[in-house]
């Protein structure tokens, strides 16, 4: 599809957030379905902002980053035609983004701008966030099944980080509104539900017009997302929510969440989360000592997420490449493999 110009579209990023599994990969599909957006899937650059230390990158941030995540190939970009050289993340950010984009809306959408998206806001002030929320139960369901057969989904503490992080998205959009920022917050079950509307009002926050094609899902350009089992719904054909199955949470991590979910519903006057719905039979709290072990357990969690990152900004690239396969060897010729089967749609 012919990407096209729009008043709006040389404003600022489009950024589409969410936490893992909540429902931002089809809604990235189904936008970019529209002839003035042109999204990346998540290219999270801002992960690797070590890359662009005194405003200023390093000479090899190209090549770090498609080693980091294959942003580069799966969206079809030379890396040769990237300079080595540009003043800072903001700058590298637009210069790749809107390569992709053309004269389209240019950004991305990412899980992992869940904690971050006030910074972004401040690189970037034009920047509009369109967010996405999902019971976090539900959510919790699906990263337990995609860990069945991913390493990352199964990694420890990713479901406290999800219904920590659940509260702390809230939170970020809470301070972009209060910086004036520009917002569009959203249930994932509307979408679903009613895919037209949702994505009516979507349109209409970034000031273009509803195209009916926008929920056609056969005919969106997935090539950029992973070849993965738990994206076997983004890249069917058909918009729906996922069938009943069997549980897959313990009855423990079901009612912290419940209890979670109790606490917010407090906080908010019954008006946030929108699922789930409050548990009018028995309104139990999560308790002081169990709030403070989870923050901490959280804090750790995320921490050793973003020293990942940074010291694959800085250690060798060749230790790093031996390290990939030595550790893990099966995953890194499978994610060859997929980069290959990206680069041949």
């Amino acid at each position: 599809m012919t990407k096209t110009n729009s008043p709006e579209s040389s404003n600022g990023p489009v950024f589409v957030v969410g936490m893992w599994r909540s429902g931002t990969s089809l809604l990235y599909a189904l936008l970019n379905l529209h002839p003035q957006i042109a999204l990346m899937y998540e290219g999270d650059l801002p992960l690797l902002s070590a890359l662009f230390r005194g405003g200023k990158s390093r000479s090899d941030w190209v090549e770090r980053w498609e080693f980091w995540n294959g942003a580069l190939s799966r969206h079809h970009i030379d890396m040769a035609s990237i300079p080595a050289n540009v003043a800072g993340l903001p700058a590298a950010m637009e210069l790749v983004y809107r390569k992709h984009a053309g004269l389209a809306m240019w950004g991305c959408k990412s899980p992992n701008y869940y904690d971050c998206m006030v910074p972004l806001a401040k690189q970037f002030p034009g920047a509009r966030f369109i967010i996405i929320y999902r019971d976090p139960t539900d959510v919790c369901r699906s990263i337990v099944r995609a860990g069945r057969k991913s390493r990352w989904f199964a990694k420890k503490g990713l479901p406290l980080r999800v219904i920590l992080g659940y509260r702390e998205m809230k939170r970020e959009a809470e301070r972009l509104i209060s910086i004036g920022a520009c917002i569009y917050e959203l249930q994932y079950e509307d979408l679903i539900r009613d895919p037209a509307t949702a994505l009516t009002a979507i349109c209409r926050f970034l000031q273009i017009p509803y195209d009916a094609r926008m929920v056609a899902l056969e005919e969106a350009d997935r090539s950029a997302i992973y070849n993965a089992d738990h994206h076997a719904g983004v890249k069917g054909t058909k918009i729906a929510a996922a069938a009943k199955r069997e549980e897959v949470l313990s009855f423990s991590l079901r009612a912290k969440i419940r209890r979670y979910a109790n606490l917010w519903q407090a906080e908010y006057g019954g008006k946030w989360p929108a699922h789930p719905q409050p548990d009018s039979a028995e309104i139990e709290l999560p308790g002081f000592v169990e709030r403070s072990m989870d923050r901490l357990r959280y804090s750790v969690f995320r921490g050793f997420d973003r020293a990942i990152a940074s010291f694959y900004c800085v250690a060798p690239l060749g230790l790093l490449r031996a390290y990939r396969r030595r550790r893990k060897p099966e995953e890194a010729q499978k994610r060859a493999e997929d980069l290959q089967s990206v680069g041949a749609d």
